[in-house]
Formats: C-alpha cells, structure tokens, sequence
C-alpha cells in the first residue's frame, strides 16, 4: 500500500501562481511514476503531467510552457509550480503513484478567478 497526502491548492487570481506538494509514503519501489490529474466539474479526470523515477515528464499540451514538475526520490515526494495560472485551470488536482499498481490522494482544490 501506498499513502499520498497532497498540499498547496487554493485560490489564486489568473496569471498568478502554486505550487502543489505530494508526498508518497508505504512500499515505495524505486521504479515508479508520480504525477498530477484534475478534475474540473462535469468533466473527465485528465493528466497534468507525470514524472518517472528516472526523470522524464510528459506534459498535457493545457499546461506547456505554464507547468513544471519536478521530484525528489530520496524523500517520494512530487511538486507540480503552476505559473500564469487561467481559469481553466480551475479543478480538483489528484496526486498519483503508480508502480505495478496505483494510487491517488484525496485531491486538492484549485480554484483560479478572471
């Protein structure tokens, strides 16, 4: 089993920033990806961007250029820096661990105004 616990949502003004925190505890295997979805109301969770072990990240086309993820093995946690942050970026943002298996935090509210 593995235990997310999320951190840093909020409600920003657009064009302003956050920075979201996960932090992955349990039977952590060393070869794992972590990452951030969301979940804006009446629609389909979808990636933000995912970040493996090893480094590399995929992006959604939404947040390019925007977004940034990075990690830090040693401790299992993720971080997603939200940059010119737009309304639409309004959701519900969920951690994810997956390894051989998969699991998610209980999510943390974004809310950006216009």
């Amino acid at each position: 089993q593995v235990q997310l616990v999320e951190s840093g949502g909020g409600l920003v003004q657009a064009g302003g920033s956050l920075r979201l925190s996960c932090a992955a505890s349990g039977s952590i295997f060393s070869a794992n990806i972590m990452g951030w979805y969301r979940q804006a109301p009446g629609k389909q969770r979808e990636l933000v961007a995912v970040i493996s072990s090893g480094g590399s990240t995929n992006y959604a086309d939404s947040v390019k250029g925007r977004f940034s993820i990075s990690r830090d093995n040693a401790k299992n946690t993720v971080s997603l820096q939200m940059n010119s942050l737009k309304p639409e970026d309004t959701a519900v943002y969920y951690c994810r661990y997956g390894d051989r298996s998969s699991y998610w935090g209980q999510g943390t509210q974004v809310t950006v105004s216009s």
